[in-house]
């Protein structure tokens, strides 16, 4: 399972690092009304939320755990 929410986790990264460029590229040559810049940044929150969501469902349940400090 823990190998499973950190795959989720590499994924959603990537998407998100996909939505920021393209949000980038439209912003650039959009001129018009377009929306699509907007929706771009959209769906780059939204995923971001839900991972930030998952990782916190998961430290609580215990399906994960963070690292000890090194002090």
């Amino acid at each position: 399972m823990e190998l499973l929410i950190k795959l989720l986790a590499v994924i959603a990264l990537l998407a998100v690092v996909i939505s920021l460029g393209s949000g980038l590229v439209f912003l650039l040559r959009d001129r018009s009304e377009s929306r699509r810049t907007l929706n771009a940044l959209t769906v780059r929150i939204t995923i971001s939320v839900a991972l930030f969501l998952v990782v916190v469902i998961a430290m609580l349940t215990g399906i994960i755990t963070p690292n000890p400090s090194p002090f």
